[in-house]
């Protein structure tokens, strides 16, 4: 008999709640609710679950905060905000505060059960793959054991998402990469509104490329952004 894969949901609105933890049931997974931050936290904590669903606004212990909170004692596990408040602002706040995933309400149920399936799958690590490898490009090195970065003899210092970002974009060097690619391999959402990219990008820009002549990121107007040492005429390296 096949272990079911257990899900926490934080939601303070019970009814939402239970239809999520109802739907998700129907979908053969394990699943257990809280209905405010604090005893979110504790049983995310105290449980091995496989993934979490958080809403933004709750009692006693903000989303965010929750999502902090268990991303710094936890950190390979997947969590997915819940909220109404749909700004590039708070997406980015979502994610800065270590969330996987966001998804604004109202939502259908089968995009929630989607993404669910996206993060468990993505999550799963590629043995292949050693784990102390160091990435290079041009002057750029990222240790993957030590989640550390430079650019010639500068010390860089990364948030968690923007060495992922920087990652995946160094292991595709000098090919454009789409905004939705890079929301579905580095957030692993399929969100198709992909503003929020564009803060990022910005973020590496100032920590990768200010200080050093030669830029390394570029924006092809129209269809992304590529990592190169020299924009082609049709680039953008603004």
């Amino acid at each position: 008999m096949a272990v079911k894969m257990e899900i926490l949901v934080i939601e303070d609105e019970k009814r939402a709640a239970e239809l999520i933890k109802k739907g998700l049931e129907e979908q053969g997974f394990a699943v257990q609710a809280a209905y405010d931050g604090l005893t979110g936290k504790n049983l995310a904590l105290s449980h091995p679950f496989d993934l979490l669903v958080i809403d933004i606004l709750l009692p006693g212990l903000s989303g965010l905060e929750v999502c902090k909170q268990v991303r710094s004692l936890r950190p390979q596990l997947p969590m997915i905000m819940l909220t109404a408040l749909g700004t590039t602002d708070d997406k980015v706040e979502g994610f800065d505060a270590g969330a996987n995933d966001y998804l604004v309400k109202p939502f259908d149920f089968r995009e929630l059960h989607a993404r669910i399936r996206a993060l468990i799958l993505r999550g799963k690590p590629n043995p292949a793959e050693p784990p102390n490898a160091v990435l290079k490009y041009a002057d750029l090195e990222l240790n993957q054991q030590e989640k550390s970065a430079k650019r010639g003899h500068k010390e860089i210092e990364l948030t968690p998402r923007e060495f992922k970002l920087l990652e995946y974009m160094i292991r595709h060097a000098e090919r454009v990469l789409s905004r939705t690619e890079l929301a579905e391999n580095v957030w692993n959402t399929p969100n198709t509104r992909t503003n929020f990219i564009d803060v990022y990008i910005n973020y590496l820009r100032k920590k990768i490329d200010s200080d050093f002549p030669n830029k390394l990121i570029h924006t092809r107007s129209g269809t992304g952004f590529i990592l190169k040492e020299k924009p082609a005429t049709n680039e953008n390296p603004l």
